[in-house]
């Protein structure tokens, strides 16, 4: 498949413009064998998760450095991408409440990653948004009720967590 093409792919994805789907298909390249899986992908650029062990204790540690001209692009294509009404953004506003910006930011440019390597890889493949409101229509309603009364049970907070008899 030639640059060009790729490059008109890559473009529907939300947050990425031509400038930065030209930086990522110059950066990784048409041939996808060299990575086998979109992790092997994440893993290269250095935009996945990190832990640390030493005996029984983990901790998470920074991301590492990578390919500065590959993680870059990935990464202004999230920012981006989280000020748009989007499944993108709507990623990104979930997770930068529990998580920061910085890693939200780092969660949104890995997910851009992973589906610039389904666009690449399968030639059959087009970007499909998936809406803002995805992840409420697909969580867990029993998750969903134990989050809340667990916020609701968090110190400072004045209501009171009676069942009331219906």
């Amino acid at each position: 498949m030639s640059a060009r093409v790729l490059v008109e792919r890559l473009d529907a994805v939300p947050g990425i413009g031509p400038t930065t789907a030209q930086i990522i298909v110059a950066e990784i390249g048409a041939d996808m064998s060299r990575f086998p899986t979109p992790e092997h992908q994440a893993s290269w650029t250095e935009l996945c998760p990190r832990t640390i062990q030493s005996g029984a204790k983990h901790t998470t540690g920074p991301a590492g450095q990578g390919n500065p001209r590959l993680k870059g692009a990935p990464g202004e294509a999230a920012n981006a991408a989280a000020r748009t009404d989007t499944f993108l953004g709507a990623r990104y506003r979930r997770i930068v409440k529990r998580r920061g910006h910085a890693r939200a930011l780092a969660a949104v440019a890995r997910s851009i990653l992973i589906i610039a390597w389904h666009l690449i890889n399968d030639p059959d493949a087009s970007c499909q948004e998936l809406g803002a409101d995805w992840h409420r229509h697909h969580l867990d309603s029993a998750r969903k009720t134990r989050d809340l009364v667990r916020q609701l049970q968090a110190p400072g907070h004045q209501a009171a967590l009676t069942p009331t008899a219906a």
